[in-house]
């Protein structure tokens, strides 16, 4: 049984708004994938807030064709493709898919990406994945601004005492000036 025109054109709009939203594309063969396989690479992927997608190579060609940064894609549209389509924290999505890759004893093979209109290698994603998520770097840029905080409220902290001090210390002075 056939697709409609209308269920192909919906097909196509949901895959140009899903990469809309998108900062990266992973494309991975996942011939001998089964469907509850795919379905635990989708939960896996779920709180990254990345979505896989499988679709025919040519919805998504027709998907890209008005969208330039994704143009690299069109180079990895051979065989049987799943779309790994990442909104911001990709290292974690990369993470997932690699935890998942590990998990079905390598059935997938990473094809390539696509960010900001580049065309990534399995390498180039390899590094990706191995950049802090989103929620490291919080946790990193957190904790040095409570360094930073802490530090100067130590300092201010210690500004009245060393100015109590200064002034006792003239305070003092004039006793021991006045006393003589």
């Amino acid at each position: 049984m056939g697709r409609t025109l209308a269920n192909k054109k919906e097909i196509v709009t949901e895959l140009k708004d899903t990469l809309s939203e998108s900062t990266l594309a992973l494309v991975i063969d996942y011939q001998g994938l089964t469907v509850a396989e795919i379905s635990d690479l989708r939960r896996k992927l779920r709180p990254s807030g990345a979505v896989c997608k499988v679709t025919k190579n040519t919805f998504m060609g027709i998907a890209i064709q008005e969208q330039e940064k994704w143009q690299p894609l069109s180079e990895l549209l051979q065989g049987s493709n799943a779309f790994l389509l990442v909104k911001e924290d990709f290292s974690s999505a990369i993470k997932a898919y690699q935890d998942f890759q590990k998990a079905t004893k390598d059935k997938t093979k990473l094809r390539g990406g696509v960010m900001d209109g580049k065309l990534l290698k399995e390498a180039d994603v390899k590094v990706l994945g191995d950049l802090p998520s989103k929620e490291q770097l919080m946790a990193q840029i957190a904790g040095a601004i409570n360094g930073v905080a802490t530090k100067l409220a130590v300092g201010i902290n210690e500004v009245p005492s060393s100015l109590g001090r200064a002034l006792q210390a003239v305070a003092d002075k004039d006793k021991e000036g006045a006393a003589e």
